[in-house]
């Protein structure tokens, strides 16, 4: 249990380094981009506002002050649990990312489920079909899989899907011109099921691959060979002997592909138009919305610890050699 204790406190003092390092880049980052913040707040009248409204703007806003001060201005600010106010929605930022991230849980909930369990089904039938052809078929597609670019696969079903098949609708995460009240289960599920698929894929192929040679590993196994032996063959070798020993580094590589997941989510988000945490990040950058950008960079590092964290808590609890620090 110290030791426990003492893991969990090293993890977290790593993380609020790794946030500290993350805010003054992105903070440097948005600071010295050609992006005209005060032109992107105020958009298609910027030929109406004259030298002194530009002023006000930047003072309102802070903009007239040192890239230092900003930062100073704001980092106080989120010390003291205020994330600031968007630019862009003239809204808090705490309530902008709790309303776009209950979208993008949901999509990456259901992508993280779908990846996951594809991948351990198609990993085992792999590794129960070793070096026949449909080993030799799932490594394909997983060796494709893992080289092919999540917007392009985005772009591809949605060309084939929505504007082909007119199966989906193109984008979106609700049907355009309805009221929230006349908005369905069905109509949202509808539009989740591109973006879903789109992300589900990023997975897919690691814990096909990870599933398949530790299954390999295992039914090569003594005792395995043993239960050959004995007559155990097919599902009944592979539930009794095959299933428990595997799923655990499935589940903990699953967990671990979090951070993963949150960047695939940017893209599927952005190709669909997706109003979740991922097209926030985008046009936040895009519009120089300063506070909404590091709120988002602070709120997804911590995302992708816990889930990071959650991975290496899997890993101690199943090996007792890293618990025991053997390899640390």
């Amino acid at each position: 249990m110290k030791n426990m204790i003492k893991f969990i406190l090293k993890k977290t003092i790593r993380m609020v380094s790794l946030l500290i390092a993350l805010c003054i880049i992105s903070f440097l980052l948005i600071s010295y981009s050609p992006i005209d913040p005060i032109q992107a707040y105020v958009g298609a009248d910027m030929m109406r506002v004259g030298p002194e409204q530009r002023d006000k703007i930047a003072e309102y806003w802070g903009l007239d002050q040192s890239p230092l001060e900003q930062f100073v201005q704001w980092g106080s600010r989120v010390l003291q649990g205020d994330l600031g106010t968007s630019m862009i929605y003239r809204r808090p930022v705490a309530d902008i990312i709790s309303e776009k991230f209950l979208n993008s849980i949901i999509l990456m909930s259901l992508a993280w489920l779908l990846s996951g369990i594809i991948g351990f089904i198609i990993g085992s039938i792999a590794a129960m079909k070793k070096d026949t052809w449909i080993d030799r078929t799932i490594k394909w597609y997983c060796y494709t899989l893992a080289s092919t670019p999540t917007f392009w696969i985005g772009l591809l079903f949605l060309m084939i899907f929505a504007a082909w098949l007119d199966w989906f609708p193109i984008g979106l995460g609700v049907p355009a011109g309805v009221i929230a009240e006349d908005v369905t289960i069905g109509d949202r599920i509808k539009h989740l099921i591109l973006p879903t698929l789109t992300l589900s894929m990023i997975g897919i192929a690691n814990i096909a691959l990870h599933t398949r040679q530790k299954l390999i590993d295992i039914l090569s196994s003594d005792y395995v060979l043993f239960a050959k032996a004995r007559g155990e063959k097919g599902f009944v070798l592979f539930w009794r002997h095959g299933l428990r020993n595997v799923a655990l580094p499935a589940i903990t590589l699953q967990f671990a592909a979090f951070s993963e997941l949150f960047g695939g989510a940017v893209i599927a988000e952005t190709v669909f138009s997706y109003p979740g945490l991922g097209q926030a990040t985008v046009e936040a950058g895009l519009r120089g919305d300063v506070p909404l950008l590091l709120g988002i960079v602070i709120f997804s590092a911590i995302f992708v610890f816990i889930g990071n964290l959650v991975a290496d808590l899997i890993y101690r609890l199943v090996d007792p050699r890293i618990r025991e620090g053997k390899f640390l």
